[in-house]
């Protein structure tokens, strides 16, 4: 705890922003006192303390709708917490996923996790760049050029739309068509990081082409 090197305020307690770990979302601001973050840490279970009520509390400990912590960090001006949970339900007491109300988002689906290609995207460019994996599949592939990274992504391509017409036809579920996606979605960032062409470049291109009103 020691090493957050944390500014507490003049009670004792510092706000704690709480993210989704995967999606990125922000799902409830709570306090922290010393305590509160000792259990967290100490428990992988996300603790706070209750301004209202006076008390130490474990977030989810009526409801069941726990925090599991993966990641906590300070901010530049050591007053703020950033913790990154794994939730198990919804975030708010109301029982929404968040605790944040965003007026202009009218229908739109939930947060699709994207937050995962990030990670997924620097895994396959460290094991790419780092002399001590050559011996991974990521590696492997990435040196046999176009040929070998384009073959793939055609065979897998393939291999998805097979899934597709089984799936319309009910010989085959939502998990053989998202594991084909995966397998699309993982050969097509390999032949891009063996390229040189940043994810981020195919978000832009993206982007440009987004219609606006």
């Amino acid at each position: 705890m020691s090493d957050l090197a944390i500014t507490w305020d003049d009670r004792g307690l510092v706000p704690a922003i709480v993210q989704d770990h995967r999606t990125g979302e922000v799902l409830m601001m709570a306090w922290m006192d010393t305590e509160a973050l000792s259990l967290t840490l100490s428990t992988g279970e996300v603790h706070f303390w209750s301004r209202s009520r006076r008390r130490l509390w474990k977030k989810g400990e009526t409801s069941g709708n726990t925090l599991r912590l993966v990641a906590i960090g300070v901010d530049c001006d050591r007053d703020t917490l950033v913790v990154k949970v794994a939730p198990a339900g919804p975030a708010c007491h109301t029982g929404d996923r968040t605790c944040f109300e965003n007026p202009d988002s009218g229908d739109d689906p939930a947060p699709q996790g994207f937050a995962d290609l990030e990670r997924l995207w620097q895994t396959i460019a460290d094991r790419i760049s780092s002399a001590s994996t050559t011996g991974s599949y990521t590696a492997r592939l990435a040196e046999g050029g176009p040929p070998a990274t384009g073959r793939k992504l055609i065979e897998e391509a393939s291999e998805l739309a097979e899934a597709a017409l089984l799936h319309r036809s009910g010989r085959a579920g939502d998990r053989r068509v998202a594991e084909e996606a995966g397998d699309i979605v993982y050969h097509l960032l390999v032949l891009l990081a063996e390229r040189g062409v940043s994810a981020r470049d195919v978000m832009e291109e993206l982007a440009s082409r987004r219609r606006t009103p």
